[in-house]
């Protein structure tokens, strides 16, 4: 269990929109900082859990889930699964009230963040693209790092709220900001588990103590969260927990969409999404992204 603790706020009627591998412990931490939560998944079961564990109201519907609400947040596989949440049957944007804000902690395209925002506008509320790096560890222990896009003014609302889970929330820029940051999130982090994989795979079959190493080396420039994290784990063989190499795909495919229409080069990015998919091919959907390193043994 997290030890957070919830800097003061006015408590808010919110919404939590899927209550996944992320979404069920961010909610949890909106519930502890005090705010009055409704909770919606399509999975029932889960969201029975949910309010077992911390309270609050179960809605059947997103619709139900925003009626009233003053923020509704929502983390969910995809851009088709956010737009099923938001305008389709049942979907929350129908019943969110003016003035409200729609946060999206999906990692999703930036052109949905966009399409989403500008239908908000025109009812009357707010859309903030909000997607999160930290993995299930941020969000359980409530340190997330929030990457915004939108009004300015509705971000400053949703801000204190979205503390209750994160370290820190930041506006990047107007719609589709948000989204297109954690593109350069993943870019970085694909890459680095590569090299890191290289790296440990290199020692290991050069004789060397790579858990020494890595103490060593993790000191100097090489030094990274992943080497810190994963590279003890990797070094053991050990791949169950994190973030999923299927996500991860999900997420590169994202990045080179983008690249595509902005005319950026991601040539190292391209080769390790291969990588990834020949992870998929052993069985590996499930693992954690440090799973790369499979591939070399």
């Amino acid at each position: 269990m997290s030890t957070k603790t919830y800097d003061p706020i006015t408590p808010h009627a919110v919404a939590f929109i899927g209550l996944g591998v992320m979404g069920y412990a961010m909610a949890g931490h909106l519930a502890r900082a005090g705010h009055k939560v409704t909770v919606y998944n399509r999975t029932t079961a889960k969201a029975e859990r949910w309010v077992q564990e911390y309270g609050g109201t179960l809605a059947k519907t997103p619709a139900e889930a925003a009626q009233g609400a003053d923020i509704v947040f929502a983390c969910v596989g995809n851009d088709d699964d956010l737009r099923s949440v938001t305008t389709g049957e049942h979907g929350a944007f129908a019943a969110m009230k003016a003035g409200a804000i729609f946060v999206d902690h999906t990692t999703a395209s930036a052109n949905v963040a966009r399409e989403l925002s500008a239908i908000a506008r025109k009812r009357g509320f707010a859309f903030v693209d909000a997607p999160v790096s930290g993995g299930n560890l941020g969000a359980i222990n409530g340190v997330l790092t929030v990457m915004c896009g939108g009004d300015a003014a509705a971000f400053e609302k949703m801000k204190p709220v979205a503390m209750a889970y994160s370290k820190a929330v930041t506006l990047l820029g107007d719609s589709g900001a948000g989204q297109l940051a954690k593109m350069v999130n993943q870019i970085c982090i694909a890459g680095l588990v590569q090299g890191l994989s290289e790296a440990i795979a290199f020692g290991q079959k050069a004789g060397l103590d790579m858990n020494a190493v890595l103490d060593v080396i993790s000191k100097g420039a090489a030094q990274s969260w992943q080497m810190e994290n994963r590279g003890p784990t990797m070094v053991r063989d050990e791949f169950d927990f994190g973030f999923a190499v299927d996500w991860m795909r999900k997420d590169l495919g994202l990045c080179l969409d983008e690249a595509r229409r902005n005319g950026a080069c991601l040539p190292v990015t391209a080769l390790v999404d291969q990588f990834y998919a020949e992870v998929q091919a052993m069985g590996g959907g499930r693992w954690d992204t440090s799973s790369l390193i499979r591939r070399l043994r």
